[in-house]
């Protein structure tokens, strides 16, 4: 269960100050995993859509925030690992849903950003880690035995891969374009670890090597050009009548 108090402070927070303390805390991993660690607290509050004495308020020094940034990845994603398991069909089910959830939640791509100045060996954030890890070699193991994923797999091979795809894309790629290919770059890691040779089409923009370049010759932040493979289908549309 996440902290909802002040520092120092017993007292449950008030429903306002608990949204005020949720956007601080999503848009410093934001402004983290863009940034780094010595991002302005200033930018923090800005995209939290707070002014910068209600981030002081809820966090008195950078160190205070940063921790609290990854003690809350910690619990969303142990959130996710015991919801994942108790309402999927399948470990292998639970694990793929899992590993996505994970993604959103930026908890590969801030923790590293953060790692040289938050200790992980607390004794909270140990004890958060070590129950999400129980849960996840839960789903492998479960998934091993059931023969839905390879023998082979282990704890390791999906954490690093969720770090491997957890850092933004270098360039000048939309935030949204990044997720997207995100998600579909972790479906086709998924569909290679399945045992079977049944494997699903990944979902997502399937990018050309002409929609990379346009992407390049983009300025930061603009709306992405249709791909190849979507205008060519748009065109069809037209000629076949059906748009």
């Amino acid at each position: 269960m996440r902290d909802t108090r002040e520092a120092g402070d017993a007292r449950p927070l008030r429903a306002d100050a608990r949204r005020n303390r949720a956007q601080i805390l999503a848009a410093a991993r934001d402004v983290f995993v863009e940034q780094g660690s010595g991002a302005p607290l200033e930018d923090i509050s800005r995209r939290a859509g707070t002014g910068i004495a209600t981030l002081y308020r809820r966090f008195p020094d950078r160190q205070s925030l940063m921790r609290a940034v990854v003690i809350d990845a910690l619990e969303r994603t142990l959130d996710e690992a015991r919801g994942a398991l108790a309402e999927e069909p399948s470990a292998f089910a639970a694990l793929t849903r899992y590993m996505h959830r994970t993604l959103d939640i930026r908890i590969a791509a801030v923790i590293p950003t953060l790692l040289e100045e938050v200790s992980m060996q607390e004794e909270e954030m140990r004890r958060i880690s070590d129950e999400g890890v129980a849960y996840v070699q839960q789903m492998i193991d479960t998934a091993q035995a059931d023969g839905a994923l390879r023998r082979d797999v282990t704890f390791g091979d999906i954490g690093l891969m969720i770090v491997r795809l957890a850092r933004p894309l270098p360039g000048p790629i939309p935030r949204d374009l990044n997720d997207q290919l995100a998600h579909r770059h972790l479906d086709l890691l998924i569909h290679g670890l399945k045992s079977d040779a049944d494997r699903p089409s990944a979902e997502g923009p399937a990018m050309t090597l002409a929609d990379l370049r346009g992407l390049q010759s983009q300025p930061p932040g603009s709306a992405p050009a249709e791909s190849a493979s979507q205008d060519e289908a748009r065109t069809s549309e037209y000629e076949d009548g059906t748009a």
